[in-house]
């Protein structure tokens, strides 16, 4: 399908965005690697960063874990996208293969508890959405939750609760204006870092958790 006439996706930080055809996003100055990483898995991550309208923020993971590529990219080369929530089915029927995937099996009647949309991203995510292999024996477990109101005694509970699990879990908390590390709200600091598209702001717990 040309470009112009695929209806454009919206996208948000970690959602999986499959590419129509990888070769429409390159232009010739990005690593070698870049071009077969996409060739294999013709995907990219959404990142964190403001993009020019029509454009989204993207980055190329490679097969070594120092290999990451961030760029700007059309949204209209989108075809297709997978949200960290719609990879949650996935954990109850994977084959836990590695520490990471196995915590994610775990964890899921944890965070389903919770009755907000949670997901795995980082390597995990990008497995279940690709079905190529990214999790190591040595990988964490990344997730996100799209917060609603968490109190501080529920944010304390599920950070003890996720650090007995085979792996080790890095929790981000979705908020209206950025995220924050479960690990950080669980120590009840007075003030806490937000991760915006703008870069990383240090704001108190009452803005950082503002709807």
């Amino acid at each position: 399908m040309d470009r112009a006439l695929r209806p454009l996706i919206r996208a948000r930080p970690h959602d999986l965005v499959r590419l129509a055809d990888p070769d429409e996003i390159l232009t010739g100055t990005e690593p070698a690697w870049v071009g077969a990483a996409l060739a294999a898995a013709p995907w990219i991550v959404i990142r964190r960063a403001r993009a020019p309208a029509g454009h989204l923020a993207a980055g190329v993971r490679g097969p070594a874990r120092h290999q990451r590529h961030a760029m700007l990219i059309p949204a209209g080369a989108a075809a297709g996208i997978a949200r960290p929530e719609d990879l949650r089915p996935a954990a109850s029927v994977i084959a836990p293969e590695a520490p990471a995937l196995a915590a994610l099996r775990e964890c899921r009647p944890i965070l389903d508890g919770l009755g907000r949309p949670w997901g795995p991203t980082g390597s995990a995510g990008f497995e279940l959405a690709t079905g190529r292999p990214a999790t190591t024996q040595d990988s964490d477990l990344d997730l996100l939750i799209r917060l609603g109101a968490l109190s501080g005694f529920t944010r304390a509970a599920l950070a003890s609760k996720l650090s007995g699990l085979p792996a080790r879990v890095d929790c981000y908390l979705e908020t209206g204006h950025g995220a924050v590390a479960l690990a950080e709200l669980a120590a009840h600091p007075d003030k806490i870092v937000l991760r915006t598209s703008d870069g990383p702001r240090l704001v108190t717990l009452e803005q950082a958790m503002m709807p």
